[in-house]
């Protein structure tokens, strides 16, 4: 083979490696999911709490004792959130049998609805027999073992969270030993915890202000649940993009059950003028001020981490881009150009260097 022939075949190889070197590595993420889920969300609550113990050592405080606060603290945070999303899903599965007939009821109706258009008795009973309230609840309760098995990992994040706690005590010490021989490390790095801060402060402001007028407006509208549907709402405020919905269909389904079409738009139209404007309009241009990344970038991240990682990736998506960007772009200064292209904002051109006026000269 020729010199000239090898940068000619190097010029496709080398894509075609970077492909499947990338389908591999997603294909090994996908498979260890269940365990990178949890225990990134133990680095994600640790790395949020993490300026507690920052700030105790500032006033003295000893290193012992800010770090079991700092522990104290996420194991706080961990037990809300799971208590909870046991309890959510625990009410919903509890409360929906109850409405077997108004179901029933309903159903009766839609069929006659049917029938004046022109659907068949048989289909309509074809599609009745299929509709088993029984198989609904047991959705319910089969997420609610799928989530159980995910309590079961409790104790491996727990572990974690106890031995990261005491890791983060020499934290700030290794990073600036680390940031003589590898600033760029260090940097990129910073970066992301900052990144994952401000992306949490962000969600959890406007998912408060979200979840209260959600529950003022199905406390007027009279729909069972309001509280859990507000807490819902919170919660699903950090998903991005597509958390309204998540927030906006179990309410509405009571809402049907309790009111009929009528308050069930009620209850869409409120959630639609509330969650859309502010969590779909307004909250993605905060989320991409505070974490430098571009709307296209937060949905393509909830899709693509969703499905690699499941719902917890959903949940986790931009600290898990960050994270990604971090390791993948920020690290390296011959990548750093890519960041011009998924970052919300576009920054401004770095001004021509001035020559020498005694190199012009000569």
């Amino acid at each position: 083979m020729t010199d000239a022939a090898r940068p000619a075949r190097a010029s496709w190889t080398n894509p075609l490696f970077g492909v499947a070197a990338a389908v591999v590595t997603v294909a090994g993420l996908q498979a260890f999911g269940g365990l990178l889920g949890p225990l990134f969300l133990a680095l994600v609550l640790m790395v949020t709490v993490a300026p507690i113990a920052g700030a105790l050592r500032r006033r003295g405080v000893p290193r012992w004792l800010a770090t079991l606060v700092t522990l104290g603290s996420v194991y706080a945070i961990l037990v809300a959130l799971v208590g909870s999303l046991v309890y959510a899903v625990a009410q919903l599965a509890a409360v929906l049998p109850t409405y077997g007939g108004r179901i029933n009821t309903l159903l009766g109706e839609a069929s006659e609805l049917l029938a004046t258009i022109g659907v068949g008795p048989a289909q309509i009973q074809a599609a009745l027999d299929q509709f088993d309230l029984g198989s609904l609840v047991g959705v319910l309760q089969g997420f609610l073992a799928q989530f159980a098995g995910l309590l079961s990992n409790l104790l491996l994040i727990l572990s974690v969270l106890l031995f990261m706690a005491f890791d983060s005590a020499t934290f700030p010490e290794r990073m600036r030993a680390l940031g003589r021989v590898r600033p760029h490390v260090v940097d990129a790095l910073t970066s992301f915890a900052h990144g994952t801060r401000r992306f949490l402060a962000v969600a959890t402001v406007f998912g408060l202000i979200i979840a209260t007028l959600d529950v003022a407006v199905l406390l007027v509208l009279d729909v069972p649940l309001a509280l859990l549907f507000g807490l819902l709402a919170f919660i699903a405020n950090f998903v991005p993009n597509i958390g309204f919905l998540i927030a906006l269909t179990p309410p509405a389904l009571f809402a049907l059950l309790e009111g009929g079409p009528g308050l069930m738009l009620a209850v869409i139209a409120s959630f639609m003028v509330i969650n859309v404007v502010l969590q779909t309009v307004i909250q993605p241009r905060f989320v991409g001020d505070a974490v430098g990344l571009s709307v296209t970038v937060t949905f393509l991240a909830l899709v693509f981490w969703g499905f690699v990682i499941g719902p917890l990736g959903a949940l986790l998506a931009i600290p898990l881009t960050l994270l990604a960007k971090a390791l993948l772009v920020d690290m390296h200064p011959h990548t750093h150009w890519i960041d011009v292209l998924v970052r919300d904002d576009v920054p401004e051109p770095e001004p021509p260097p001035v020559p020498d006026e005694g190199s012009a000269r000569v």
